[in-house]
């Protein structure tokens, strides 16, 4: 097999790699946000219950979370649940299981972020007799975000790696093309050459996060 045929199947690979990627982050960021008020609200059912649910999702490996979500609803419900979504129905679960994950894990940074704001901060907007929403948004949100850029950055690149997990039901992304490869030609090289594109991509995406590092730094004192 060439290496400009290798690069292709790896290239059709790594647009089902960056596609779950994108998508995660698109649907996990802002489920994450919601996940940290309920955990942080003062009622306490829903605060047991949402801090429950994310000691659970963060205390087991998300490969087992892939079998649940892909397996689990069928056998209760009798019925192939991604079936509707046909050749991309295993492409749904993952994505369903990758958001799950990745949001419980983005809460407890935001909940993080939001507990380092002093109470100072708050008092600040009240004696300016802005709104509870204006606070946050217009003075907490800001300092938030700084805060959690560092912490969120490593989440995000080793989300980029923990894409290779969706192979276990059988997505085809770059590493599940790799191993086809290798399994279909005995050719080891190409597990390697998928490994380049995964340093591209993260290195890629830590020169963004140093630059948004840097564009933030107006918040130091």
């Amino acid at each position: 097999m060439s290496f400009a045929n290798v690069t292709l199947e790896l290239l059709s690979g790594f647009g089902m790699t960056c596609l779950l990627f994108i998508l995660t982050l698109a649907f996990a960021l802002p489920l994450g946000l919601i996940i940290c008020f309920g955990s942080m609200t003062k009622f306490k059912p829903v605060r047991y219950i949402v801090r429950g649910f994310v000691w659970i999702i963060r205390g087991t490996p998300l490969m087992l979370q892939l079998f649940v979500v892909f397996y689990v609803p069928g056998m209760v419900f009798n019925t192939p649940i991604f079936a509707p979504f046909g050749d991309y129905g295993r492409f749904v679960a993952a994505l369903i299981a990758f958001v799950i994950n990745y949001a419980c894990y983005f809460s407890e940074i935001y909940r993080g972020g939001i507990e380092s704001i002093s109470k100072g901060q708050y008092e600040a907007g009240q004696v300016l007799g802005m709104t509870k929403g204006q606070i946050f948004f217009k003075i907490v949100l800001k300092q938030v975000i700084k805060n959690i850029v560092p912490p969120m950055s490593n989440e995000i690149i080793t989300l980029v790696k923990d894409t290779s997990l969706a192979r276990v039901i059988a997505v085809a992304d770059i590493i599940f093309k790799a191993e086809e490869i290798l399994s279909l030609k005995a050719l080891i090289w190409p597990l390697f050459y998928a490994g380049a594109f995964y340093l591209i991509f993260n290195g890629l995406l830590t020169l963004l996060f140093r630059r948004t590092e840097k564009s933030l730094s107006y918040f130091h004192s």
